[in-house]
């Protein structure tokens, strides 16, 4: 017996009905954008493991980055000790951040990252002596982590944590403000309920898992003037689409506003470690300094700015100075556009669009996205469709011809159906 099929009786997989779930198959070695299998077969992989791998797997500048490390000092506690890794890549990222977004907390997963960002959005009110805002205010079809404060915030009908009504802290959850209607009722609920709220929150541009929705720049645009008109701290999770994703460094940057915090993890390491951070203003750091210890933030997970993670963000984002990642994602785009157009005019499809190195083909429905799945493998791709859509979010440093394969595989396979 295999140690799949041994470790099998024991694993409990994400996102899966164990009683029917298939057994995964077996991976043994990445490379560039291909994942190669125990059984030999190859698979071009689509969406970089969950919008992880933007350098492709296994780029030489990481791995030698990672090992190095590993020698010298594969972890060590941030609690009273510190180390160049984690310091030098906080000075990093702080400089690519517009504005006074100068303050890093390093945690272990984006879920973890939103969750630091809503305590530091409502503590930092408490610390001021404002009392009764702990609200923060969300948006149907959002999506921010699977921990319970995150739950919370996401949409509470089509999401995937509805179950948990009743444990959940209520939060408001709204429609994004992007038509008349909408627009009038989201300034509806603040002039209504402002006084209650602490924050909002919204992934710039692209919600992700609630299904690849786009809105415009200017719907954030009106989520800053919002904000600052109602003392609201301004929450942007670019976990999914941070570094390059929507075909700027950060989709923030295309609606010309600075959010008051902002949440990275995912391709933050180049897919190769986890790793995440949440980064506030000047402003709300200090709202936590004092003489008393009852104002600090009391948070501190125990593998925060790990080493090893932190040598890999540092190398990705060598990789992004030195490399024309930017440039490859508005390649990408082109291609996506051109090739994946064609499906518009296939039974069931409803929407076809794309953003940055993002493509989307939207059905009427999907009824068994596992057996989708198994047909895309066997074109040689690995795609994973949920809800209603099949996505591609390949690495951004993905051949033409590998890209084509992928969206070849999505034709030929949405057309035989």
């Amino acid at each position: 017996m295999s140690w799949l099929e041994t470790g099998w009786r024991h694993v409990w997989l994400p996102y899966a009905q164990m009683k029917t779930a298939p057994l995964p198959m077996a991976a043994v070695r990445t490379a560039g954008s291909e994942i190669h299998l125990e059984d030999g077969r190859v698979l071009v992989d689509g969406i970089a493991s969950w919008w992880t791998a933007v350098h492709g797997y296994n780029h030489p500048h990481i791995v030698e980055a990672v090992r190095a490390q590993l020698e010298r000092m594969p972890h060590v506690m941030f609690g009273g000790l510190g180390h160049e890794p984690a310091y030098k890549l906080a000075t990093r990222l702080s400089a690519l951040m517009p504005g006074s977004l100068n303050r890093v907390f390093f945690t272990d997963s984006g879920s973890v990252a939103v969750e630091v960002a809503i305590k530091i959005a409502v503590q930092s009110r408490l610390n001021r002596g404002a009392r009764g805002r702990v609200k923060v205010l969300a948006f149907r079809g959002g999506y921010h982590g699977d921990t319970i404060g995150t739950m919370a915030i996401c949409d509470p009908e089509e999401g995937m944590h509805s179950l948990f009504t009743g444990l959940l802290p209520e939060q408001p959850v709204v429609a994004l403000p992007r038509d008349e209607a909408s627009i009038a009722a989201f300034e509806d609920y603040l002039d209504a309920h402002h006084r209650e709220l602490a924050a909002i929150i919204i992934e710039p541009l692209v919600q992700g898992a609630g299904g690849m929705v786009f809105h415009e720049p200017g719907v954030l645009q009106r989520l800053r003037r919002a904000a600052t008109h109602y003392g609201l701290t301004l929450i942007f999770d670019e976990i999914f689409t941070g570094f390059g994703r929507t075909g700027t460094m950060f989709a923030f940057e295309q609606a010309g506003v600075v959010p008051d915090i902002v949440t990275l993890s995912k391709a933050l390491t180049g897919g190769t470690s986890p790793l995440a951070v949440t980064i506030a203003t000047d402003e709300l750091f200090e709202a936590f300094l004092s003489d008393s210890f009852d104002t600090a933030l009391m948070h501190g997970p125990t593998f925060m700015a790990n080493p090893l993670g932190c040598a890999a963000a540092n190398a990705s984002l060598d990789l992004f100075e030195t490399e024309d990642r930017l440039g490859q994602a508005a390649r990408i785009s082109a291609q996506l556009a051109r090739e994946l157009a064609p499906c518009r005019d296939l039974a069931g499809v409803k929407d076809v669009r794309v953003l940055g190195a993002i493509g989307v083909v939207q059905m009427e429905r999907i009824e068994n996205p596992a057996a989708l799945r198994m047909r895309l493998i066997e074109q040689g791709v690995w795609v994973r469709p949920f809800r209603d859509i099949l996505y591609l979010t390949p690495a951004l440093t993905i051949s033409a011809a590998e890209l084509t394969q992928l969206t070849g595989a999505i034709y030929r396979v949405l057309a035989a159906a």
